[in-house]
């Protein structure tokens, strides 16, 4: 079985689509999906579909679901290798407590973005940019729009999403960081641009458009780009900047072209979100 979770929810058994079209039935395969090759509560599943007050029918109506699910799954196998062993319920299993969606071999979307990214992680640290760019960038590029897109996420599915993001951010994060350091800055300037109006929080992103833009002899817009930050923090959060991205606009206010560390690299995200603090790499 086959699944890809990092944009619409896409399930699919020897290349035929198991994934249903009605709401409730894509939510229960989304989060099996997202917890494949481990059990899943049937508690958490009713409370995934219904929240913590669900219907008497709650049950039964999952275990129609269920039965939809086999269905597809089941037409699927027949449409594919005929020599496959087994039935839907091997594949879509009911084990002690709940439900198990066993992929036997077939490949995932996250898996392949986290064993990509890690490779792309591993040669930062190991100061292959130009193997960090290529590996993360690979990793990026498996995602097809925002997690389970499609999806309506119930209390379990949210919080699901919510990390796969972050990990994304993470790996944008760090692919930028890359480029920066192989002096790709004037190419990153239209990407920073879309990113931080996505972002308008994220002192990271913010912090490596700044970068961009004093390496592209920009200061003057990168001193408006902390201005910018500035404003919005106090304004929706009533925080200021961290001390580092301070250090680093001062050095842009005082200095001419950048020189060490920020000069080569940029900075480095600790964290996600608006509230983290920027440090210089190197």
């Amino acid at each position: 079985m086959d699944i890809d979770v990092l944009g619409g929810l896409a399930v699919r058994e020897q290349g035929v689509s198991v994934t249903p079209t009605a709401p409730k039935p894509r939510q229960v395969l989304a989060l099996l999906a997202l917890n494949a090759d481990q059990v899943v509560p049937v508690a958490t599943v009713i409370e995934e579909l219904w929240g913590t007050e669900p219907p008497r029918s709650a049950r039964p109506t999952l275990q129609t679901y269920i039965l939809q699910l086999r269905e597809l799954i089941e037409t699927a196998l027949r449409q594919g290798d005929e020599t496959r062993p087994g039935s839907a319920k091997d594949v879509l299993m009911t084990v002690p407590g709940g439900y198990l969606l066993n992929t036997g071999e077939g490949r995932s979307d996250v898996r392949d973005f986290e064993r990509i990214a890690g490779a792309g992680y591993r040669a930062m640290d190991a100061e292959d940019y130009p193997q960090a760019a290529k590996r993360l960038s690979e990793a990026l590029a498996l995602w097809t729009g925002q997690a389970l897109a499609d999806i309506q996420a119930g209390p379990h599915l949210k919080p699901q999403v919510k990390r796969l993001e972050e990990s994304r951010l993470c790996a944008l994060d760090q692919r930028i960081d890359a480029d920066l350091r192989l002096g790709r800055h004037r190419e990153l300037l239209a990407e920073l641009t879309v990113l931080i109006s996505r972002y308008p929080t994220h002192e990271s992103l913010y912090g490596q458009f700044m970068v961009a833009l004093h390496r592209s002899g920009r200061r003057g817009e990168a001193l408006n780009a902390y201005q910018q930050l500035r404003t919005t923090l106090v304004r929706d959060l009533g925080l200021e900047p961290s001390a580092a991205l301070v250090k680093l606009q001062r050095s842009i206010l005082v200095s001419g072209p950048l020189s060490g560390p920020a000069a080569s690299g940029g900075t480095r995200l600790h964290g996600a979100g608006a509230g983290p603090g920027l440090t210089p790499t190197g």
